[in-house]
């Protein structure tokens, strides 16, 4: 009798340190779920900041772009895919599929502004425009905070991979539906191409 009342005693003590165990880990992976998307609604904030500004860059810049329409054209386009790509993945962060999309749509519009950046560059009186000015200065800024947030959810986004990857948290990751999130690294072929030094 006392026996079987100390192996009772012994496996609901086990049962129960198994459990809290369990539960440790199961909150633990939620807290980085939970940071990631946080540091993603950063990122949804400045994005949503600059596809308000862009509506107003291309305004500015029609009156002096009359030909370059194409060019006005294809940002608007991509702005209009991006935003909407944003909400999608505003909706939920940790879908691998929302991710990659932005990510594409994010890419298009960056080549898009480029281009209408340097054709602006040709226009000398479009450059002078005050309102051109400060949208691209506002711009720019954006975009250094978009940069910021997109590093902070990167790196919330590889904590959590890495927390639900890790043994054992992976059992319980499995248990729980905890899938992996996906990186938000936007291709700049800009900054892939190493420039030419020489000194004639």
């Amino acid at each position: 009798m006392i026996a079987s009342l100390i192996f009772l005693g012994v496996l609901l003590l086990l049962v129960l340190i198994i459990g809290g165990f369990v539960v440790g880990i199961y909150n633990k992976l939620v807290t980085m779920r939970n940071r990631f998307k946080n540091a993603f609604a950063q990122i949804d904030v400045q994005l949503k900041r600059r596809y308000d500004l862009i509506p107003n860059l291309v305004e500015t810049a029609k009156g002096y772009l009359a030909h370059e329409r194409g060019t006005l054209e294809a940002v608007t386009a991509a702005r209009n895919i991006a935003y909407a790509a944003s909400k999608a993945a505003a909706a939920n962060p940790g879908d691998t599929t929302a991710m990659k999309n932005l990510t594409e749509a994010e890419t298009g519009l960056g080549g898009t502004l480029s281009r209408l950046l340097m054709v602006s560059e040709q226009y000398p009186d479009l450059k002078a425009n005050q309102n051109m000015m400060q949208l691209t200065e506002e711009l720019t800024s954006t975009e250094n905070k978009i940069s910021f947030a997109r590093q902070a959810y990167n790196d919330s986004v590889m904590a959590y991979n890495t927390g639900r990857e890790v043994f054992p948290s992976n059992l319980i990751a499995g248990m729980f539906n905890f899938t992996s999130a996906e990186l938000f690294a936007v291709d700049k072929p800009e900054e892939k191409v190493v420039p030419k030094v020489t000194f004639s």
